[in-house]
């Protein structure tokens, strides 16, 4: 090689930037569903604690408890919520009244919100001393009870925000019992039923939209704004899209309670429709929802969006 060359050649390696494939994804969370199936994972895919009951909705609380929505069980005939601690001592419960408990989300006050399915569809709210501080009468049909309501949450407002399954409708309900927003799920495709739904402080929305395979995002009116269906995937990823989180970066992550096998169980996604982690445990079949509890071991601040 001509001296001048074998110079340049030495040089713009020496100066050349060395570019580094990010690192992977990880995430540490905790997943609740069948017996069983309620569990605590790290990042590395390590059970690092596990629930012996059917849950069908918890949180991670700040002192290290967990807050669980029972499935109804000859202990407690129609549902529960119960907070226990990591040795699964119960420190809280609150036996439902009806056919079914099917969610609980922990205030920062304290008070616990949650839904009961039955004759009397209904939202409460209640200390941890079990007192009923707000009852409302949900608006839904009454012939299938397991399908009248899922993800419930409290709006910082003061409203609630009920998904309601077989109704297709999504309702924003005050304390006094006052629908004052809804979202009507897309007739297209079949049984598009509301299961999960978020509001984010900007009042876009996301719903799952279960047995149809869909996500939407919408706008503060409802206008759906961002579509996530299998036709956005090489292979059939969304199977029965139930528990969701809006993650502090704008991702979503998803929880399909129908994968089996190998099949994904939980995925990341981008706006831009691009799957960038999932876990395909085959153990874990039948996720209700979930919580992302960190990021490459980096805890999540905040309250979780789910």
């Amino acid at each position: 090689m001509p001296p001048l060359r074998a110079f340049l050649v030495a040089t713009l390696t020496l100066f050349s930037p060395t570019i580094q494939a990010e690192p992977p994804i990880t995430h540490s969370y905790a997943v609740f569903g069948g017996t069983g199936l309620t569990q605590i994972i790290s990042g590395s895919g390590e059970v690092l604690w596990r629930y012996p009951a059917s849950t069908r909705d918890g949180f991670v609380l700040p002192n290290g408890n967990l807050l669980l929505t029972l499935s109804k069980s000859k202990e407690y005939p129609g549902g529960a919520v119960v907070e226990v601690t990591r040795a699964n001592k119960v420190v809280f419960a609150f036996k439902g009244t009806q056919s079914e408990v099917n969610t609980a989300q922990p205030l920062p006050n304290g008070n616990i919100v949650f839904t009961e399915a039955g004759g009397k569809p209904r939202l409460l709210e209640i200390t941890r001393e079990g007192k009923v501080v707000t009852e409302v009468p949900l608006e839904a049909q009454t012939t299938n009870a397991h399908l009248q309501s899922r993800m419930a949450r409290k709006l910082p407002n003061g409203n609630y925000l009920v998904p309601q399954l077989l109704d297709k409708v999504v309702r924003e309900y005050t304390s006094d019992g006052k629908v004052v927003w809804e979202f009507m799920a897309p007739a297209e495709p079949k049984d598009c039923w509301p299961f999960s739904a978020i509001r984010r402080p900007d009042g876009h929305h996301l719903f799952n939209l279960t047995h149809g395979n869909t996500v939407v995002i919408t706008d503060a009116e409802g206008q759906i704004i961002w579509k996530l269906s299998n036709e956005d995937f090489p292979e059939p990823i969304l199977k029965d899209p139930c528990g969701a989180q809006w993650l502090p970066n704008g991702n979503v992550v998803i929880a399909c309670h129908a994968a089996k096998g190998d099949a994904i169980k939980l995925f990341e996604v981008t706006r831009e429709k691009k799957v960038v982690w999932s876990v395909r445990d085959s153990r874990l079949t039948g996720i209700h929802t979930f919580q992302i509890l960190d990021t490459n071991g980096v805890p999540l601040e905040g309250a979780p969006m789910k």
